[in-house]
């Protein structure tokens, strides 16, 4: 059904094109040239307004006025916008009490004021239409879409900047995960994979170490990010985390051949009380902590052995996922509590995830690979900004480490 335009979309369509007639536009610089006088009319408008509820009675109103000041020229200034510099006159009251609020006294941009506040919305998830209505609340300005997504926009040279920067040598650990999101493309919505590395540092720094896109989750596209990992100068990770993806560990092998590898404990579990009864489960998982909670390997393979004694003829895949899986979901078992704590699971990048998907929640279906990509990028910059330093327990970790790579960590 196609959408009625209402009188005022007319009107302002016939405004439109008499403005380009009468200026007689045959460039881009004229077309900037227009803009910069409608912000400078449209903030100038605002100025008026403001000073006009501060002293409480409009130009002509003489007969309202209940104040001893009064109106008092204008100043010029000169606003720093994205379309160049804007001359702006700026009302004054005689007793010099006006502050204006649009544009602070000493502020030289309005644009880009405006722009980080955007910026900093749409990091947080805001849908354009809040932001419309917030914005509209703050300034009293009218923003549309497309001027959102334009202003957004400027981030990407910066986050494809981010995406491709140098890495330190060596990460203690990596954990990789995917999250996965509907993309437009060809006309119609696609699943993609969001490949996500998150390392921490010989410092015990978290960092996220880049964002990829893909059509689906593989491990050929895996080991195209471990190699450019490498690329950006990684040479070595000590410990890679990861989940259960078929062929992930040949990839990561591929890439770093001396890398131990940790599968995820917690994804082990979930998968292997899927179709576990309600009355089972609790007795089962009791019975199942005792392997991958044991102070030793050679006590966590005992109890397995007594896991499928007693649950083997009920549920038989159970023990056998945990055997045929056993030689990376067992790593941990090597190194003390502290160690074990911080791999055998991969909640670190779970719990950026997740954040990423409350940020994201509002979006439906992405327009492109880089509207994508760009929100995520704004979402990591928030996201980490809250992270600490450094893990408390990291002097101890770090000397485990120390001692089990020797020969990788440099003194």
């Amino acid at each position: 059904m196609k959408k009625q335009i209402t009188e005022a979309e007319k009107r302002r369509k016939e405004l439109v094109k008499e403005l380009l007639q009468v200026s007689n536009v045959k460039s881009g610089e004229d077309i900037n040239d227009i803009i910069k006088e409608m912000i400078g009319e449209m903030v100038g408008g605002t100025l008026d307004g403001e000073l006009e509820s501060h002293l409480g009675y409009s130009k002509y109103d003489t007969e309202n006025k209940e104040t001893m000041n009064s109106r008092n020229g204008y100043g010029d200034k000169k606003l720093q916008t994205s379309y160049g510099n804007v001359d702006l006159k700026v009302p004054r009251d005689r007793e010099g009490e006006y502050d204006p609020i649009i544009v602070k006294k000493y502020q030289k941009t309005v644009t880009k004021d405006l722009e980080n506040k955007i910026i900093s919305m749409y990091a947080k998830g805001m849908t354009t239409g809040d932001m419309e209505t917030h914005i509209k609340e703050l300034y009293g300005l009218e923003i549309s879409d497309s001027t959102i997504s334009r202003i957004t926009d400027r981030v990407l040279p910066i986050a494809k900047d981010w995406q491709v920067r140098p890495l330190e040598d060596i990460y203690a650990v990596v954990f990789l995960d995917a999250i996965h999101y509907h993309v437009k493309q060809d006309g119609r919505s696609i699943k993609k994979a969001v490949y996500i590395a998150i390392g921490i540092n010989l410092d015990g720094e978290r960092d996220v170490l880049g964002l990829w896109i893909g059509e689906n989750e593989s491990s050929k596209f895996w080991l195209g990010v471990l190699n450019e990992i490498k690329n950006r100068g990684v040479d070595d990770i000590l410990i890679a985390c990861v989940d259960g993806l078929s062929g992930f560990s040949e990839a990561i092998s591929a890439a770093y051949p001396k890398t131990e590898i940790q599968k995820c404990v917690i994804h082990q579990i979930r998968n292997s009380t899927k179709f576990v009864t309600y009355k089972d489960i609790k007795k089962l998982m009791a019975d199942l902590k005792k392997v991958y909670k044991a102070p030793t390997e050679e006590e966590a393979l005992i109890n397995l052995d007594s896991f499928d004694e007693t649950w083997g003829k009920k549920y038989p895949k159970i023990a056998v996922s945990w055997r045929r899986n056993w030689t990376e979901l067992s790593t941990y078992f090597k190194y003390p509590e502290s160690v074990r704590k911080l791999i055998y699971t991969t909640n670190a990048i779970e719990s950026f995830n997740r954040q990423l998907r409350k940020v994201t929640k509002n979006k439906g279906v992405f327009p492109t690979d880089d509207s994508l990509f760009k929100m995520l990028y704004l979402a990591t910059m928030d996201i980490t900004k809250k992270w600490v330093s450094r893990r408390r327990d990291w002097g101890e970790i770090h000397s485990q480490l120390a001692i089990y790579f020797d020969d990788r960590i440099p003194d």
